[in-house]
């Protein structure tokens, strides 16, 4: 079975959808910030904070070189992997890519819920709000999160983990 790369902003789904869709499908599952924060034995917050995010990128780009290396994995993205060409290019080779998007409301219930972000705290106190900063940010990506050309779109805005999920496994089984 080929990978499932979720890629999208945060607060999308991208870890909730990959956790089940790894139970559903019997597969591994592997978030890309977890991992990094496992192998750097420090919260991505604390590797900003005494690295700073472009050794944290280096990270991300020399792990998503290894993912993409397996196969039958659910990957889930960090929300600035898909940044880096060289990133896109290697999941693009290894799997099917989901680009998994919400409407900011959506976003800004999920991202209140969740521990610390350090682009979007960031981007708050620039733009004086948390909606602002996710605003900002989204509007920052959108044109490279659509260039990364994905094979799936999915709007999670309405829908639940499951919902997402069967599509996701749908098209997976019809684009084997």
């Amino acid at each position: 079975m080929k990978n499932i790369i979720l890629y999208g902003f945060m607060g999308t789904g991208k870890t909730t959808v990959g956790r089940m869709l790894a139970t559903k499908s019997g597969s591994a599952f592997i978030d890309t910030d977890a991992e990094i924060v496992k192998r750097q034995g420090m919260s991505i917050p604390d590797i900003f904070a005494t690295r700073g995010e472009e050794y944290f990128r280096q990270c991300e780009a020399e792990l998503v070189q290894e993912l993409a290396g397996k196969r039958g994995t659910i990957i889930s993205t960090g929300g600035g992997t898909m940044r880096n060409p060289a990133n896109v290019a290697a999941l693009h080779g290894s799997g099917i890519v989901v680009y998994l998007v919400a409407d900011v409301d959506t976003i800004l219930a999920r991202t209140q819920k969740q521990g610390e972000r350090p682009v979007l705290d960031r981007a708050s106190r620039q733009t004086g709000s948390r909606r602002a900063g996710i605003e900002q940010l989204i509007a920052e990506r959108r044109a490279m999160y659509e260039s990364v050309n994905p094979d799936l779109t999915v709007d999670t805005s309405n829908m639940t983990p499951l919902e997402i999920v069967t599509k996701i496994l749908s098209y997976a089984k019809s684009h084997r």
